[in-house]
């Protein structure tokens, strides 16, 4: 493709819309949920309401409270449906390069910065400013719903915006879905999450939601 071709707003809001989101009428959904950590494993269940604020029952150990709910939430977030113009009307998308893994492009206006990478009509790179941290997401592998794409195997790291270091753990994700309901809404079924401790050793965090039902 001729580079003087290259659209990159359109190229990128084509891929955001290929995303799968639920319904502006999804009501939330419960289920039992489980968090195991090396020998540790505690089960107990959760509400997430319209509102997208997880509520834990029966785990007592807030750490893992906190772990639980820091999943759903971030799900859920990202399965809210939100217009392209609604986010990025003051954002234009400017082409760095082309390579085998996709066109690279950087965000000038709003959120100045700004990377994304598209593939295939999917955003397989996400180089984002979120609250004074850059996280920075690495997708392998999507899992095509029939309805848009999920995000299936991916790396998450956070990068220092003074240095431009990563300054945390590179984190690698495995996501399952699973669809219920008559309405083809598909939830997270379990997540791992692969890491080096500090004593470089891998870790593995699995989280498991099951018995899913809608509310309302």
């Amino acid at each position: 493709m001729n580079l003087t071709e290259i659209n990159c707003k359109e190229l990128f809001k084509k891929a955001y819309e290929k995303r799968y989101t639920w319904t502006n009428d999804f009501s939330g959904y419960e289920g039992k949920c489980i968090f195991s950590v090396n020998s540790e494993a505690f089960e107990g269940d959760f509400v997430l309401g319209k509102d997208f604020k997880p509520e834990i029952h029966n785990i007592d150990d807030q750490k893992t409270v906190k772990s639980i709910s820091s999943q759903l939430f971030e799900v859920s977030i990202h399965r809210v449906k939100r217009k392209f113009e609604e986010i990025h009307t003051k954002n234009n998308f400017n082409f760095i390069k082309d390579s085998g893994s996709g066109i690279e492009m950087i965000v000038s206006g709003k959120n100045e910065g700004d990377k994304y990478r598209v593939k295939n009509n999917c955003i397989n790179m996400v180089y984002r400013k979120i609250h004074g941290i850059i996280i920075e997401i690495f997708i392998q592998e999507f899992f095509d719903t029939g309805k848009g794409f999920l995000s299936k195997k991916y790396t998450s790291q956070q990068i220092d915006p003074n240095t431009l270091k990563a300054n945390s753990l590179k984190l690698e994700y495995e996501d399952r879905f699973i669809n219920i309901g008559n309405r083809d809404i598909w939830l997270l079924n379990s997540r791992f999450i692969k890491y080096l401790n500090k004593n470089q050793e891998e870790e593995i965090q699995k989280f498991t939601f099951k018995d899913l039902s809608l509310l309302g």
